[in-house]
């Protein structure tokens, strides 16, 4: 168990390390920003939608812990690609997986799997899955703030 905590621990410094697709996104169509009142985390997810519903691209930015900023890099490669509805699926499953419940067999999760571990402490579950209600607001464009209260 400890090789695979030492694995996890390396994905998710090396996404904060280096972030995937952090930055502007100039052809974004659709963005939403979102905010954790208990640690001061903030992203803004800025999506390139297609006209039938498909993310071709997606991009964030802000600041927060380790946590905040790997889950936004791995949900940024994971939303790349998808439609609204399966990227709500991925949001279900990935709320489900951080909480430390059943997330389901019906995705692939492997590269969700390295922030399961948020589910031994309540406090970072919002930081992980910030990110993804940001980016659910986005899909969505609700022009809300998204918050993980």
């Amino acid at each position: 168990m400890s090789d695979l905590r030492d694995l996890y621990q390396a994905v998710i410094f090396d996404h904060n390390r280096s972030p995937r697709n952090y930055g502007e996104l100039a052809s974004a169509n659709r963005r939403a920003e979102g905010f954790n009142p208990l640690c001061g985390d903030h992203v803004v997810v800025l999506l390139q939608m297609s006209d039938d519903g498909v993310v071709e691209d997606v991009r964030f930015e802000g600041r927060g812990c380790a946590i905040s900023t790997a889950s936004a890099s791995i949900m940024t490669e994971t939303v790349k690609g998808l439609t609204v509805k399966q990227a709500d699926q991925y949001f279900d499953a990935f709320h489900r997986l951080a909480l430390g419940e059943d997330p389901g067999d019906d995705l692939e999760l492997a590269k969700l799997e390295a922030l399961s571990g948020v589910r031994e402490y309540p406090s970072r579950v919002k930081c992980a899955t910030l990110a993804w209600h940001t980016v659910r607001s986005a899909l969505h464009d609700t022009g809300d703030t998204a918050t993980t209260e």
